[in-house]
């Protein structure tokens, strides 16, 4: 549970900074909202961002495997932005203007999430 809490707050973090990084290259693209509210918000918006991932992303990912394949895989990436746009337009505490803005915005949040995930492991059942 422990873990789950960390890896929730971590996430919370690498889109501050996803949101951050991409607003040097698409300037009012991808914006948090700095109050405490906006914070509280965006745990909520982590936990919207895995959830259309884990469901309707998984479902558009398997409608889309023809295409996927003409395009060596980068097709995810468009499928991962369109979630990821979906998700900042819901108002929760961060906002995605525009495809460019999430993709980008995705790319960021989800290699910061992939580096976190090597440094926070789960404990096997087993040990």
């Amino acid at each position: 549970m422990k873990h789950l809490v960390l890896r929730w707050v971590l996430s919370v973090v690498a889109l501050a900074v996803a949101a951050y990084l991409t607003g040097f290259v698409l300037p009012k693209h991808f914006v948090i909202d700095q109050s405490v509210s906006g914070v509280l918000k965006m745990f909520v918006g982590v936990f919207v961002i895995g959830l259309l991932n884990a469901t309707l992303g998984r479902l558009l990912k398997f409608l889309t495997i023809p295409l996927n394949c003409l395009t060596l895989g980068l097709f995810s990436l468009v499928v991962n932005a369109a979630m990821f746009l979906v998700a900042g337009n819901l108002g929760l505490g961060f906002h995605v203007e525009g495809f460019w803005g999430a993709l980008l915005g995705s790319v960021l949040y989800s290699a910061m999430n992939g580096v976190l995930g090597i440094f926070i492991k789960e404990k096997d059942e087993d040990g």
